[in-house]
């Protein structure tokens, strides 16, 4: 059953750009214009990435630092050694524990975003990983989230590190921030985004790597941005 656009849609596919590609500084103010909801809308991008090498689809998988932070609060859980759960609190962590975080995760109880575990901690996780795996909360040395750097690694999730994975179709999508960001700061963390992707281009894809790039807000239209 189709519904039918509202009023406030509509209105807005008046100013589409039908396709015509846009500089990232126009599409942002465009973007901003049509947040036109009662709550702080996000701002996203998403992109179209070449990742087809003859009969192999290549995974890109890799952590964003923005700048600015995307404006989400991430709750954070730390699973580590009782003599370390003061330091996991103290640094920023909303959960920390050993047996009683992994008692909650076993019960379903999942009140965090992100999750990190040192490495005394990791044995625990082999029963965890069935929950963990499907919500991709899995901790992992390569994006920083096993560590004894506990501190390090709760900063670095708080102040607006991502991570960012392709779909089989070769699509990956961030929120870069919020309608009420400044638009340089919105810019900077495009820009972040956009480098970390060209610095993660996989040396077997040849041409274009970045083949579209659209940006939009949570109740907004899409504009193409020229690359």
């Amino acid at each position: 059953m189709k519904s039918n656009p509202s009023k406030r849609y509509k209105k807005l596919l008046e100013t589409s750009s039908k396709g015509k590609t846009e500089i990232i500084d126009e599409v942002i103010k465009k973007v901003k214009k049509n947040c036109t909801s009662k709550f702080d809308e996000s701002i996203d991008i998403s992109c179209l990435l070449n990742l087809k090498h003859k009969k192999e689809e290549i995974i890109l998988r890799t952590l964003v630092n923005l700048p600015n932070g995307n404006g989400k609060k991430i709750r954070v859980a730390v699973l580590c050694e009782e003599s370390k759960t003061k330091e996991a609190k103290d640094s920023g962590a909303e959960i920390a524990g050993f047996d009683n975080l992994v008692k909650d995760i076993t019960d379903g109880k999942i009140n965090f975003d992100k999750l990190i575990a040192t490495p005394a901690a990791m044995p625990k996780m082999g029963k965890l990983g069935k929950i963990l795996g499907p919500k991709g909360l899995m901790p992992n040395p390569k994006f920083g989230t096993v560590t004894n750097d506990i501190k390090s690694a709760v900063k670095a999730i708080k102040n607006g590190q991502i991570e960012i994975k392709n779909d089989k179709d070769g699509n990956i999508s961030a929120s870069i921030g919020k309608k009420s960001f400044p638009d340089i700061k919105l810019k900077e963390n495009y820009d972040a985004f956009m480098k970390t992707l060209l610095k993660e281009k996989p040396t077997k894809i040849k041409g274009n790597f970045i083949l579209s790039a659209y940006l939009t807000s949570t109740m907004g239209i899409s504009y193409r941005l020229k690359l």
